[in-house]
């Protein structure tokens, strides 16, 4: 399903979790407005998949050197083992703008300790024959509160606190762009408040694990999964409550083979509104 280029398009950049499924990168998407992109989060693979959606829908926002802003939802390592990508990757092919990142507590320092990592490969591109400049990449950090986080001509972020177990600092985002309205769960329990930001929402991007098989986890496995993720039951439920116009399934687990699961089903076992299971470079 692909949206028209003239609205805010969805753009699926990674489905995945951190299992290393070769079908699915990390957890990432887009929301492309105006000519301009915006990433939420950064999971493995995230600068390739925005290139290739790049080239395979002329999305022109999405090639490496205009992605300049990122907002993450947690620190979790699959939501960013893409960041020294998004930082470093678009800096080496041409990005000169700074990358603005908003993110929760920890982000600073994050970014802090990516350029420390890589200080060697910093200075060879800024000092030697590429000329990149002694400064490195530059990267604006914002730690975020719950609230409007972000504004600009074409969108207006909300973040949201979400229930993500053991997290202290966990956040969804709603998004208004170009007359569209996008609530994106990050990794979450079941959370009334992005019911309420939702509330008949245009699109409604949630993760989502399979209710069919957890009772076959062990005793701890589903404590885990419990505290941290949303079943499909769970999701249904939640669905029905907020009643976007469509449901995107994301960070999709499946607890084994994707062979005899389907989330979608199972989801609209409880829910009778439009469900879509994304995979990567899907737009909506």
């Amino acid at each position: 399903m692909v949206s028209s280029a003239e609205t805010a398009q969805v753009v699926i950049l990674g489905s995945g979790t951190p299992i290393p499924d070769p079908l699915s990168s990390g957890p990432a998407l887009a929301i492309v407005v105006h000519g301009q992109a915006y990433l939420f989060d950064a999971g493995a693979g995230v600068v390739r998949r925005a290139e290739a959606a790049a080239e395979q829908y002329r999305i022109l926002a999405l090639q490496a050197t205009s992605l300049t802003r990122l907002f993450l939802t947690h620190l979790h390592s699959d939501h960013t083992l893409g960041y020294p990508d998004v930082m470093l990757t678009p800096w080496v092919v041409g990005r000169r703008p700074p990358l603005e990142v908003y993110g929760p507590k920890g982000t600073a320092d994050m970014t802090r300790f990516i350029k420390l990592a890589y200080q060697q490969d910093i200075a060879v591109r800024g000092e030697g024959l590429e000329g990149l400049g002694d400064a490195g990449p530059p990267v604006n950090v914002h730690e975020i509160s719950e609230g409007v986080v972000y504004r600009d001509a074409n969108i207006m972020v909300k973040a949201i606190r979400v229930r993500h177990g053991s997290w202290r600092e966990a956040f969804g985002y709603a998004v208004d762009a170009a007359g569209r309205t996008i609530v994106i769960s990050g990794d979450t329990a079941p959370c009334p408040a992005l019911a309420e930001a939702c509330h008949g929402c245009d699109v409604l991007v949630h993760e989502v694990y399979s209710a069919a098989r957890f009772p076959g986890l062990s005793a701890s496995v589903r404590r885990y999964h419990a505290a941290f993720h949303t079943s499909t039951t769970e999701l249904a439920q939640l669905a029905a409550k907020a009643e976007p116009k469509l449901l995107v399934l994301y960070h999709q687990l499946y607890f084994g083979p994707r062979q005899g699961v389907d989330l979608a089903r199972e989801i609209r076992e409880g829910y009778s509104g439009k469900v879509a299971d994304s995979k990567d470079l899907d737009v909506f």
